[in-house]
């Protein structure tokens, strides 16, 4: 009830400025012991780890993980921050962040504007918070998408031992190149050598931390079925299923529309859950699956669940419906 009347101010700003102010809104209730929102106790075991509900956050709302404790309190399963860089980087220039009411729809080229991985340490070390926890990295733009991989170790050696799962993001559109990690020996190289140094630090923390990639929804069934099959040979633990589009089906016309950029929310559903069935068929149970894309009703959540994923992420559909949203989706949820 809070957030529809916060909405339309809210609405009337900036989107960025909106989610900053949104942001400091949550740590400020949080603060004074308001915002606790109660879900329904659903436990589900993935990737070895028990979830206390399968309904987490996607990465992007709290890239630099400076708000955990106040998100935790609206009843996550679990929550994803990031994505994180080995350095600072601002991104790119604004304004980068578009909304699109009529379609329920957002449009980003953040561009993986972050303080990088040693403030994104200190909050999640400072954070009271003890649940499930992603972290979920990528590499600096300035970084030759050829010497990507040594921006992802440094990333995977420095959250390890304080992540649940980490996340390996080669599927924003907003990184220049970033997505041709998605293919080929690229893929086959950072999938080798991420999946060796988790096992040596799994060895030297003494506690195993899953590791999962993140994938876009524009992959062809090519993609899909090397992709899979490499997912498989080097036992990675979870996938996303997916980021965000460069397709702009379902907003033609509207205002924002034609704005580059990776398109989220409501008009994503359908692509995100074609890939999600076909990487389900593939992979049959050898790896985790988490749905997101365009979910903006506890059905649609259920849905994911019945297209073969464990666990669903929420982003976009919060800016338009609030946090209720995540009591629907545990509700509607096996």
């Amino acid at each position: 009830m809070f957030y529809s009347l916060a909405r339309p101010l809210l609405f009337s700003l900036a989107p960025e400025r909106a989610h900053e102010l949104t942001l400091s809104l949550l740590k400020s209730a949080h603060k004074f012991g308001i915002g606790h929102q109660t879900v329904a106790h659903k436990p589900v075991t993935c990737m070895g780890i028990e979830f206390p509900n399968p309904v987490g956050l996607a990465a992007g709302l709290d890239k630099n993980g400076a708000y955990i404790d106040a998100l935790a309190a609206l009843g996550f399963g679990f929550i994803e921050i990031g994505t994180v860089t080995p350095r600072p980087q601002s991104g790119n220039p604004q304004p980068r962040l578009f909304r699109i009411p009529e379609a329920k729809a957002i449009i980003n080229r953040m561009g993986f504007n972050n303080d990088g991985v040693d403030r994104l340490v200190e909050n999640v070390k400072a954070a009271k918070y003890k649940g499930i926890l992603g972290i979920n990295i990528g590499k600096n733009a300035d970084t030759p998408v050829e010497n990507a991989v040594s921006d992802y170790l440094t990333c995977l050696e420095k959250v390890y031992n304080y992540a649940s799962y980490v996340t390996v993001n080669i599927s924003s559109p907003n990184t220049k190149n970033l997505r041709d990690l998605q293919s080929g020996h690229a893929l086959t190289e950072l999938l080798k050598t991420l999946k060796n140094r988790q096992l040596e630090l799994a060895e030297q923390y003494q506690h195993y931390v899953p590791l999962v990639l993140k994938v876009a929804p524009d992959l062809s069934q090519q993609d899909i079925e090397f992709i899979a099959s490499q997912l498989v040979i080097f036992k990675i633990d979870g996938l996303i299923v997916t980021n965000t589009t460069l397709s702009r089906e379902g907003v033609e016309g509207l205002a924002c529309a034609d704005e580059s950029g990776g398109l989220s929310g409501a008009p994503v559903f359908e692509k995100s859950n074609q890939c999600l069935q076909e990487f389900a068929k593939r992979l049959k149970g050898q790896v985790a699956l988490v749905g997101v894309g365009g979910i903006v009703s506890g059905n649609q959540a259920a849905v994911k669940q019945q297209y073969g994923a464990q666990l669903v992420q929420i982003y976009s559909g919060l800016i338009y419906t609030g946090p209720n949203l995540i009591k629907d989706c545990v509700d509607a949820m096996n």
